[in-house]
């Protein structure tokens, strides 16, 4: 980002965090510290923290012989593994934001986001480069050198472990800035240019001064499950490596493995989407396993139900905390499950110094109870999506004090007690006869059926209505029962504005690699050829 858009989201000044370290010195002070623990594991090969760091070194240093320094844009589409998160450290410590590309995103939006970010440097794996190969002669803002291979041969890229091979171990030192630019994650990749959103150092750095509070510390045995892509893993990733603990990366989430290696390896904390602790309790071996090591489990990405949140803290030792906030920051909501067994409903209050309000159509604060759009604000957020001014002021609200708050997207309302109902995305709305109608509340209900384990509720055309609400639905293996006694089931319990116009199974919901319903992809058959929106 250029220096004149670097200040169009205010940033902390260095005097707010006078105790600021860049993880890339916490890794290297971890390596003195305690040389010989594990720092990273990824199917059975470890590096020790000595190892990460001379590793995270060497890289450093060769990204630095060819030119990449302060600012300049490192790209890595792979799977997870060791060197994946050396490569990400290696050019946080050369100075460069590292971009992790999305690998369920197709090749052209590959092909906008490598061109956007101003990539000079793509790191690929074998798996992935059929996503690249379409255009890889397009790629010309990758500098001589710039095409790094992790286990393939193809000419034109040099492997990886060559490119190394050369390179000192000793340290390197680059003075790093609050402010300086860490990573940019995109937004989507499903249709047109994904927005960056670009995170600065600081920003990273609060998650090993917060994640204590989530019992994180050099102990800590993290478990990471999702893509090295998604801030939901970078998260608790950053804090993991931020605290000195041992993470564990898996290349692929499979159920059996992950209870597997939470039993083999003791393991403390993970990062789960709802979709993963669905699967995972509904596995019929699940409390064969020995979890009782856990001391945290963490939810995030997409709302995870009630009855699945309290299936957790009865059946799942540790601390169950869900996580609501946006990648671009803004304010975070948490709920401690296990202390809040009334409250499953929710996704807990404002915290980690943040602050959320509700507003509605006319951008006027509403008071509790109401349900409008929520906006947040925190003692640090993004710089901004990258190259995209008129987006990221698309974000902006300000309050009467004229401090910055992002509207979130999302409609909810703020409880008595203070605690935030998420409610559905604003653009998942179904106004229908001209009411607002909220898919969640209708999810909520229908998932007390005693057939149904998964649910998405979508608005379909109406002639009569404009939309109506419709329900997608997984049954339970080996039940019979019909869509028209769901249907029926659930209009006799729900106001007449709500009541559904037809119940439809599915063998499965098609979600993100996160764990989001991809609630587009289910309507777009329903409305192709109309003028609305799907």
């Amino acid at each position: 980002m250029s220096a004149p858009d670097a200040l169009l989201v205010p940033q902390p000044t260095p005097e707010d965090f006078p105790e600021f370290v860049s993880i890339p010195i916490r890794i290297a002070q971890h390596a003195k510290a305690f040389p010989d623990k594990r720092a990273v594991v990824c199917e059975g090969r470890a590096r020790t923290w000595r190892e990460f760091d001379r590793r995270v070194n060497r890289i450093a240093r060769t990204l630095a012989g060819m030119g990449i320094g302060k600012g300049d844009k490192i790209a890595i589409l792979a799977a997870n593994s060791v060197e994946y998160l050396e490569t990400f450290m290696g050019g946080l410590r050369a100075g460069a934001c590292v971009v992790p590309l999305s690998t369920m995103a197709a090749a052209d939006a590959l092909e906008k986001m490598l061109d956007d970010c101003d990539a000079k440097v793509l790191f690929l794996s074998d798996r992935y480069r059929g996503l690249v190969e379409p255009y890889d002669e397009r790629l010309g803002k990758l500098i001589p050198g710039g095409r790094l291979a992790y286990d393939f041969e193809r000419p034109g890229w040099h492997d990886f472990e060559h490119w190394l091979a050369d390179a000192s171990d000793l340290p390197f030192e680059l003075p790093l800035e609050p402010l300086d630019d860490f990573n940019i994650i995109y937004s989507s990749g499903t249709t047109g240019l994904p927005k960056g959103i670009l995170h600065s150092h600081v920003l990273r750095d609060l998650l090993p001064v917060r994640f204590p509070t989530f019992d994180y510390g050099p102990d800590t045995i993290s478990l990471a499950s999702t893509p090295l892509y998604s801030n939901t893993t970078l998260v608790a990733v950053l804090a993991t490596l931020g605290v000195g603990g041992t993470t564990i990366l898996m290349p692929k989430f499979d159920v059996v493995r992950f209870l597997e290696i939470a039993q083999r390896e003791r393991v403390t904390h993970a990062m789960l989407v709802p979709v993963q602790y669905q699967r995972l309790l509904a596995h019929p071996e699940f409390d064969r396993y020995d979890l009782s090591a856990f001391k945290c489990k963490l939810s995030t990405s997409a709302p995870l139900r009630a009855h699945i949140k309290a299936d957790a803290v009865k059946r799942w030792p540790g601390r169950l905390i869900e996580i609501y906030g946006l990648t671009e920051g803004g304010g975070a909501c948490m709920l401690e499950a296990n202390l809040h067994p009334d409250k499953l409903h929710t996704v807990g209050k404002p915290g980690l110094d943040g602050e959320i309000v509700v507003l509605d159509e006319q951008g006027k604060v509403l008071p509790q109870g109401e349900v409008g759009e929520l906006a947040g604000r925190a003692q640090a957020m993004m710089k901004g999506y990258y190259k995209q001014d008129d987006k990221t002021r698309d974000l902006f609200w300000h309050d009467p004090q004229g401090r910055l708050f992002f509207k979130s997207g999302d409609m909810g309302r703020i409880d008595e007690d203070g605690f935030v109902v998420l409610l559905d995305r604003k653009k998942d709305m179904i106004i229908s006869g001209g009411f607002n109608i909220y898919a969640a509340d209708i999810e909520v209900l229908l998932l007390k059926h005693p057939d149904i384990v998964d649910v998405a509720v979508i608005g379909v055309p109406s002639e009569q209505w404009g939309e109506s609400p419709m329900a997608l639905c997984v049954r339970r293996d080996g039940v019979a029962v019909g869509e028209a006694e769901v249907r029926d089931w659930a209009n006799a319990q729900l106001s007449k504005t709500q009541r559904l116009v037809a119940v439809e199974f599915r063998e499965s919901l098609p979600r993100s690699t996160i764990g989001k319903i991809m609630k587009r992809e289910l309507r777009e058959p329903y409305w192709a050829g109309r003028s609305a929106r799907i």
